[in-house]
């Protein structure tokens, strides 16, 4: 068994992993990652980056049935799903090799296999070829996690997908149901329903985008139902029957139980994390719901071994996995990184309308006992808005009313998902409303509504 030394042992190369290797390798350790399926993670190949690429499809198809509104016009409008899926999987492949690429460029040494901590410090790799003993002082876990399955709910890839098998339809499903309406089962929800799908969302919680705030979801309910969008919240869907391509879902309501058919339905309950066969509570790593317990530095109170991404919890984020992987190689080489401060970190949800977030919901800042002022600004009064034909949307802001603090932002309407760093990086400087106010926002911009959503605070904004 051939074995090697390393100073930094990342397992998973996804969005976390990755980026944790190139940033080790910088500070000048001696880095492996080990990878058993593709590199770039989910998040590239199956999550974040394909995803995009559908949607992009679908808005511009929503744009064409639009072009009159627009002056223009296109006739024979349609789509060719095989089409759409293979430019998504470009897009994929594209940035797959450049992961490769930078992990080379960065003297990285990239392992393919599956990978075990059989003690401290030391991996095996189970290779094509056989086995391979690494060592290293540190090692980081970047497994990630995969779709939650709940019994009854099972996917069989046929009639009732995951992502993974909604990113490759075998056909356009007729009448589709969307178990879960977070962000994967919402963007699923959206991109079928443009492109024609009757489809139906269902939410176990009493709004759709539950972690939204709660103006945010309404707001984007509303639009989605605009849209044709069947949205049915504090329900449940208890069991599928299986039949001849054809699928009977028993929905629970308000205490009463019916039955729906549809061919095709879409699970996005939440995830799981990958920990099989890492022997983490082998080698005494706390595993809590398939996830690893770690501290606000990513350790897992296990000496040298570390956890990053969605396998160590909330949010799952890929850019939170790479802020973790850059933190945790700066530890390993000797530096004093900060940690990662959740409450900092943007969510984007890529439907139509787009919506993004940061910080706390106005129900949350009150929660916590903070005296509040809340801003808002609708599309409709942003003259940039109402040019590119999109005056459906809303700028939230939420402020400590003592001290000015940005305590949250949300938002909702077209590239608001670009829009939210302007917020992150305000949070991030530590501004206060008054920074804010004077700052000279860009016109004609949408970021003009982030200005006037802060001056509403006050009670002065401008154009509304």
């Amino acid at each position: 068994m051939a074995s090697q030394s390393f100073d930094m042992i990342v397992i998973g190369a996804g969005p976390g992993g990755y980026v944790a290797a190139i940033r080790g390798a910088q500070l000048g350790l001696k880095v492996a990652c080990v990878e058993r399926e593709h590199m770039g993670g989910i998040c590239l190949n199956w999550g974040c980056i394909p995803t995009k690429a559908l949607l992009r499809s679908s808005e511009i198809y929503h744009f064409m049935h639009r072009a009159k509104d627009y002056g223009l016009s296109a006739e024979k409008i349609g789509f060719d799903l095989d089409a759409v899926v293979k430019r998504s999987r470009g897009v994929a492949k594209q940035l797959n090799s450049g992961v490769t690429h930078l992990l080379k460029k960065n003297k990285v040494t990239a392992i393919m296999g599956d990978a075990t901590i059989t003690a401290k410090g030391r991996v095996t790799v189970k290779t094509e070829t056989g086995s391979e003993e690494l060592t290293a002082k540190a090692i980081v876990v970047a497994t990630g996690a995969r779709a939650r399955e709940l019994p009854g709910l099972e996917a069989d890839g046929d009639l009732v997908w995951t992502y993974k098998h909604a990113l490759v339809p075998k056909r356009m499903p007729k009448k589709l149901l969307v178990i879960g309406s977070g962000a994967i089962g919402i963007e699923f929800a959206s991109f079928y329903n443009t492109l024609g799908a009757d489809t139906t969302v269902v939410e176990v919680m009493d709004r759709v985008l539950p972690v939204e705030d709660e103006e945010i979801s309404k707001f984007a309910k509303k639009q989605f139902e605009k849209q044709g969008m069947k949205i049915r919240e504090k329900t449940m869907v208890k069991k599928l029957d299986r039949d001849n391509g054809k699928i009977t879902a028993h929905i629970e309501a308000g205490g009463k139980t019916t039955t729906e058919d549809f061919d095709t339905v879409i699970s996005a309950v939440g995830i799981v994390g990958n920990t099989e066969g890492l022997n983490l509570e082998g080698v005494g790593v706390k595993v809590e719901r398939s996830h690893v317990v770690v501290d606000a530095h990513c350790r897992t109170g296990v000496d040298g071994i570390y956890a990053i991404g969605d396998i160590a919890g909330a949010p799952w984020l890929a850019h939170k996995a790479s802020h973790e992987g850059v933190m945790v190689a700066e530890l390993i080489a000797g530096g004093h990184p900060h940690e990662v401060d959740p409450d900092s970190i943007a969510g984007c949800t890529y439907c139509h309308p787009q919506v993004a977030s940061v910080g706390m919901t106005e129900a949350q800042a009150k929660e916590a006992g903070y005296n509040i002022k809340v801003g808002r600004f609708p599309f409709i009064g942003n003259g940039k808005a109402i040019a590119l034909g999109e005056p459906e949307g809303l700028v939230k802001t939420v402020f400590d009313a003592k001290t000015g603090a940005l305590l949250g932002a949300h938002m909702v309407g077209a590239e608001v998902t670009e829009l939210i760093q302007g917020y992150v990086v305000g949070r991030q400087l530590e501004t206060t409303e008054e920074d804010l106010m004077n700052a000279v926002f860009p016109h004609p911009t949408l970021s003009e509504m982030m200005h006037e959503s802060v001056l509403d605070a006050w009670d002065r904004a401008i154009h509304y």
